[in-house]
């Protein structure tokens, strides 16, 4: 924060400020007091049940917070759990982490959070494509803990966790209200222990149970397949394309790995001179911003791949710097709920340039930029600064990308082991 000795005491910054640290004194009491005990009701928790009125007013601020606070009364609650809390082992230490996780979480943005340092350290780990854990990418939309996506070949991938999965209890917790950032720390630990998560999916009656044994997990992400007029495969087994020189990429994540793998995969599947391409984005929750542009350069080099909004209201358009050497090459781009951030600035740089045919559901809608600011202490904040826009300046935020052709994928589809998310694709290729 910019250090301004003549800035008025009641200017705008401060009474902001100000009203957002007086904001999280609830917060910290939830840190300190943890989740009241009571029965289990899923449809009084997460109203899943049962359809409610709608919110009215809600960008209205209560009289409240449209006053001037007293900064210290932030001391003096302080004061008060330490003087008074049933318990003596709470820490100045975990008083101090959980303000600052209650001042970012004032902002009411899902992917604004604020890490520990321990929890810091895990969140790079897995930029860096090995973490710990499930393999599963988690958010908040509309207030609930949700699944975007399932990393493929993962424990969450194996034991059933599908996208848009709401998960309403871990290990008991009920999530209702909880911090993003204090949620991803339940699920992952060390690899060989358990975690059980009560998940409720669309179409489902009752919430199920799913118990999931943590392992290490390695992201591979990008996988590479094809299958000939002849029959002869190359790339990874057990992914089968009918007849046709169409190659087939599924790409997973943007992490650090990525680039090389998707350099090699360029030079494959132009050594096969394809009639056609599928990139499958399906579950593929994002990562880095860079590598979105350079995978969409592709098709698009030269041109603007996304457009990053700030809170000024300017934008800054970022451009792929590559050799568009599948511009020429038919594809179809695949996308579901679980295609969410990197993966969906790549499907509507795709679609605005007609470049691509998008083939499956609307996905996540997670367009907003986060800024990752690390402290000496090894904490850090990601904040949200700007929301993506495509080239034709439509906004990705909570919208998402809705496909040129909708095919969706049932209940049914997925036990019967079917896909005809592909098969359209195959049969859009089929025809050019």
């Amino acid at each position: 924060m910019p250090n301004n000795q003549n800035q008025k005491p009641k200017s705008k910054f401060t009474k902001f400020f100000l009203v957002s640290l007086s904001a999280t004194i609830l917060l910290i009491l939830v840190f300190v007091f943890g989740y009241a005990l009571g029965d289990f009701s899923l449809a009084k928790k997460v109203g899943l049940f049962e359809k409610g009125g709608q919110l009215l007013n809600a960008e209205k601020l209560p009289d409240y917070l449209k006053n001037d606070v007293n900064f210290d009364q932030f001391w003096q609650v302080w004061r008060y759990l330490k003087d008074n809390y049933v318990k003596t082992n709470i820490t100045d230490t975990q008083l101090f982490y959980g303000a600052l996780s209650g001042l970012v979480g004032a902002l009411n943005d899902p992917y604004s959070v604020f890490f520990d340092p321990e929890i810091s350290r895990k969140f790079n780990q897995e930029l860096a494509g090995s973490f710990e854990g499930v393999g599963a990418e988690i958010g908040l939309r509309e207030g609930r803990l949700t699944v975007i996506a399932p990393l493929a070949g993962t424990p969450a991938d194996k034991a059933g966790l599908k996208a848009g999965d709401l998960i309403v209890e871990i290990d008991g917790k009920d999530t209702s209200g909880i911090a993003l950032d204090y949620a991803v720390s339940l699920i992952r630990g060390e690899k060989g222990t358990k975690v059980a998560l009560t998940v409720y999916r669309n179409g489902d009656d009752e919430p199920r149970k799913l118990e999931i044994i943590r392992d290490k997990i390695e992201i591979d992400s990008v996988r590479f397949s094809r299958k000939d007029k002849t029959g002869k495969s190359e790339g990874d087994e057990g992914f089968v394309l009918k007849e046709g020189n169409i190659a087939y990429v599924e790409l997973l994540y943007f992490n650090e790995n990525t680039l090389a793998d998707w350099n090699q995969t360029v030079q494959n599947i132009l050594a096969i001179n394809p009639s056609g391409i599928i990139l499958d984005l399906r579950n593929n929750p994002g990562g880095f911003l860079g590598t979105a542009i350079e995978v969409a350069g592709e098709w698009v080099n030269g041109k603007t791949v996304v457009a990053e909004q700030l809170r000024s209201g300017e934008k800054i358009e970022h451009k792929a710097n590559r050799q568009a050497r599948f511009v020429a090459i038919p594809t179809v781009v695949l996308v579901n709920k679980g295609s969410a951030s990197g993966s969906e600035i790549v499907a509507g740089a795709l679609q605005d340039y007609k470049a691509a045919t998008i083939v499956g559901e609307t996905t996540f809608g997670k367009g907003s930029v986060q800024d990752l600011k690390e402290f000496s202490d090894g904490s850090s904040v990601k904040l949200t600064i700007a929301e993506w826009l495509t080239p034709n300046g439509k906004n990705i935020n909570e919208q998402g990308i809705k496909p040129d052709i909708e095919v969706k994928m049932t209940k049914e589809d997925y036990d019967a082991d079917k896909d005809p998310q592909l098969d359209k694709a195959l049969e859009i290729l089929r025809a050019k």
